[in-house]
């Protein structure tokens, strides 16, 4: 069943000479035909700045601590290093030949790098920005990182042997390798790291794979020539990027059936969440454009960025101030991921009609039994990537990551 959409009057873009400063969380979206990326304010909805990267940028990822984002030059040999605050390349580093997909490990201190030219994963230290140890990949495209930071899915796209080759992280050692019919094109974790999807090269449905045991359990059906399929945390529906309608599919993560789709641009390529956990990005590769997305199949606001957009990532905070606030709503933290400065406080709010809890992973106290309506709050005094989850539904998991203050 089709979820009617309004298209909304464009947003005029506002490409600036400068960096502008930008309210709320920033999204970046690498213009692959430009060597650029273009900058978007999420809240206001429209571009405040561009940034020269290397040519082809074909990965783009944010820091768990929002401070750096990273873009792969798939047309050239190494990353560009975006700092935040300025929206100015901030450092290059040299990866390889052809670097495509980035994934960064759940505590922030590693990025991975498919160093498609040079058949190799690299590390790349997010502090540091140098490269520490490589694994030996064939033709790596995408990686995806179990939410549990233990293992990392690498597609391989090798002609004649296609896979997915897993890594151990822990070790750096490829402990499996995973035969596909066709050429991988992404993978993605679900929020539990339970499920596993995947789309290939001229296959009309998701393969959904159960990484405990490496096989495919489920398909989705879509449109012709899904390209990305994710399951945000926080989000009660999965979404498929379908290039050949030009659509942003939605399906049920419990029944894998699909539930509905929302048009958007020519040749949609990505998408990314929002911190509100209610909208996300769609790059539109074919007509030069982001679309802005409400899951409920609200209005689709249009934003014209660069030439061939591909990737898109959003910083992870909820916005800025003293303190961050943190929501309890359907069974789910909003946002599930939130990065602040040293000295900060967050406050979660249940907002459910169930009690909830909040229990850390670094022992600090939390609140064990939290009424509809009631909150609790904490102040971070250090450096650090702080795991929690619901002390009542341990499946709801969430992190906030304390980075120095600016």
């Amino acid at each position: 069943m089709k979820l009617h959409s309004i298209l909304a009057p464009a947003f005029a873009a506002l490409f600036l000479a400068a960096p502008a400063w930008a309210a709320g969380p920033k999204a970046y979206v690498g213009n692959f035909k430009d060597n650029s990326v273009s900058v978007i304010d999420a809240a206001a909805l429209r571009v405040v700045a561009t940034v020269p990267v290397a040519a082809g940028p074909d990965g783009i990822a944010v820091a768990r601590d929002d401070t750096q984002v990273f873009v792969s030059g798939s047309s050239a040999s190494s990353l560009s290093v975006i700092d935040t605050a300025s929206d100015q390349v901030a450092a290059t580093v040299e990866v390889g030949k052809g670097p495509q997909g980035l994934a960064i490990t759940p505590d922030g201190h590693w990025l991975l790098v498919a160093v498609n030219g040079d058949d190799r994963v690299a590390f790349v230290d997010t502090a540091t920005r140098a490269v520490s140890a490589t694994v030996p990949v064939p033709k790596p495209h995408t990686i995806a990182i179990r939410p549990d930071g233990q293992k990392a899915y690498v597609s391989s796209q090798a002609p004649g042997n296609f896979a997915l080759v897993v890594i151990d992280l822990p070790t750096r050692a490829v402990t499996a390798s995973v035969p596909v019919e066709k050429t991988p094109r992404d993978l993605e974790f679900g929020p539990d790291g339970k499920a596993l999807y995947v789309t290939l090269a001229g296959v009309s449905a998701v393969q959904v794979f159960d990484p405990a045991s490496n096989r495919v359990v489920a398909q989705i059906p879509t449109g012709v020539s899904p390209h990305v399929a994710h399951h945000f945390a926080g989000t009660p529906a999965g979404v498929v990027v379908v290039q050949g309608p030009g659509e942003l599919m939605l399906f049920d993560p419990a029944t894998r059936a699909a539930s509905g789709s929302i048009a958007v641009g020519k040749q949609p390529h990505w998408v990314d969440v929002l911190p509100d956990r209610k909208k996300v990005l769609v790059t539109n590769e074919g007509s030069n454009d982001v679309s802005v997305v409400d899951l409920a199949g609200g209005p689709v606001a249009t934003i014209p960025v660069g030439n061939a957009p591909r990737k898109v990532a959003v910083q992870h905070r909820a916005g800025t101030g003293a303190e961050a606030k943190v929501s309890i709503d359907n069974f789910a933290f909003a946002p599930v991921e939130l990065a602040i400065a040293v000295g900060q406080s967050v406050t979660w709010t249940n907002n459910d009609g169930a009690p909830h809890g909040i229990a850390f992973a670094d022992g600090a106290k939390g609140m064990d039994l939290m009424l509809p309506g009631q909150s609790f709050k904490r102040t971070f005094s250090k450096p650090g990537a702080y795991e929690y989850v619901c002390s009542v539904h341990p499946y709801m998991t969430a992190r906030v990551t304390v980075g120095a203050a600016h």
